[in-house]
């Protein structure tokens, strides 16, 4: 079996949120050593691009929490931390759904530049991917190249890069690759309509699989 050992998913008091309860033995809050938490308050309290980033976030939550949705949140966000221009990396697949986002953005005042995923036109098979895993075997298929969408947009000098439905792991790679902050737009879920929550909220009913510790392990 795996270790586990209590963490911020077994609490029971959110004490650390509003501070009207109480906290654990292992809060990672009580165990906060007061030179780091000092640093941390001088980060966010400071000057520097981290501090944009988190004061403009919590402005944003505690003006339109509950009244925006996130492509509007997304918008007030880019405008509080400066970014005159947006990136998006895209999934060939939602390159709809990012042309309606592109035409919001500069109704909205901003430049955009978009990246899809398939840009580079590199076959799976130039990577190491055997012919026989590609989602339609015996042909062309190009690799997403999430980092070269990051390269694009990094030659741009996007002030914030929106993902639109990057593949899990593709996500990770762009964000490691991209100078600019990220944020994600819309998760790629292909079964559940990229709402992947979804998986947790039914989790006792339609996604009963979920909770079959065999399935997941040979996944």
């Amino acid at each position: 079996m795996p270790k586990t050992e209590s963490s911020c998913s077994e609490c029971g008091q959110l004490h650390c949120h509003r501070h009207d309860k109480r906290y654990p033995d292992f809060c990672p809050t009580t165990a906060l050593a007061a030179e780091e938490r000092a640093e941390l308050v001088a980060l966010y309290g400071g000057d520097g691009p981290d501090a944009t980033l988190a004061r403009a976030a919590a402005e944003v939550e505690g003006l339109y929490y509950g009244k925006l949705n996130r492509v509007e949140e997304t918008i007030a966000f880019a405008r509080r931390i400066g970014a005159g221009r947006i990136g998006i990396a895209t999934c060939l697949g939602l390159i709809e759904e990012t042309r309606v986002l592109v035409k919001i953005l500069r109704l909205a005042g901003f430049d955009t530049v978009a990246a899809l995923c398939k840009a580079g036109s590199i076959d799976k098979e130039e990577i190491g991917i055997d012919d026989s895993l590609k989602i339609k075997s015996g042909g062309f298929e190009a690799c997403c190249n999430p980092v070269l969408q990051a390269r694009l947009l990094n030659r741009e000098r996007t002030g914030l890069n929106v993902i639109m439905g990057l593949c899990v792991g593709h996500d990770a790679l762009f964000t490691r690759h991209s100078e600019a902050p990220v944020t994600t737009l819309v998760v790629k879920d292909r079964v559940l309509g990229h709402n992947p929550a979804a998986a947790l909220y039914t989790v006792k009913s339609y996604s009963g699989r979920m909770l079959d510790k065999t399935r997941l392990r040979d996944l």
